[in-house]
């Protein structure tokens, strides 16, 4: 069951301007998600990215965004992506099986997300240090519950060697800098 890059798409889950703020150990998660999409862009990785109700809790949060440049930015109100037809239209157009996932907040968005990819066939990735809430306890809970459902669990430095796969190329010698 290894994560191969030609199967695997990103999905970056409402990292907004207005709930950024309030998230726990909030500067680990900019740093760990900044490196995950980073990595992303070197292993060309298809991403797509949501905002839950933007005109309430902004666009994605600018270092985010910058990273992602040009990327298309999915709004939606469900709190699954999955019930947003244009984010379920536009993973069954990229043909890729497994769904990696970051963002916030664990324990509703993710959470549901996850859930609903699951049970759609997707394989679901939930990177564990590229997710957040405002309160501790409903992410470990929420991991638990993802876990339990049929996530599988990474972590951000993992999950990039291993969409490398392999030592000594130009994409690991970029994730090496990455990760350092």
């Amino acid at each position: 069951m290894r994560i191969e890059k030609k199967q695997s798409a990103g999905l970056v889950i409402d990292i907004q301007e207005k709930l950024y703020p309030h998230m726990d150990q909030k500067e680990e998660l900019l740093r760990k998600t900044s490196t995950l999409l980073e990595g992303f862009r070197v292993l060309q990785i298809p991403l797509l990215i949501t905002e839950q109700y933007p005109k309430g809790l902004g666009p994605t949060l600018e270092p985010v965004s910058l990273i992602l440049e040009r990327e298309q930015v999915i709004e939606k109100i469900s709190f699954s992506c999955c019930d947003e037809p244009v984010v379920s239209d536009k993973l069954k157009s990229l043909d890729r099986n497994t769904i990696i996932i970051c963002g916030i907040e664990a324990h509703v968005c993710v959470l549901q997300t996850v859930v609903d990819l699951v049970e759609q066939g997707y394989r679901a990735v939930v990177v564990e240090d590229c997710i957040s809430s405002r309160n501790p306890v409903d992410r470990r809970v929420a991991v638990e519950r993802m876990r339990s459902e049929g996530a599988i669990i990474t972590t951000c430095e993992s999950v990039l060697f291993e969409l490398a796969r392999v030592a000594g190329t130009d994409e690991f010698k970029a994730i090496s800098r990455l990760v350092k």
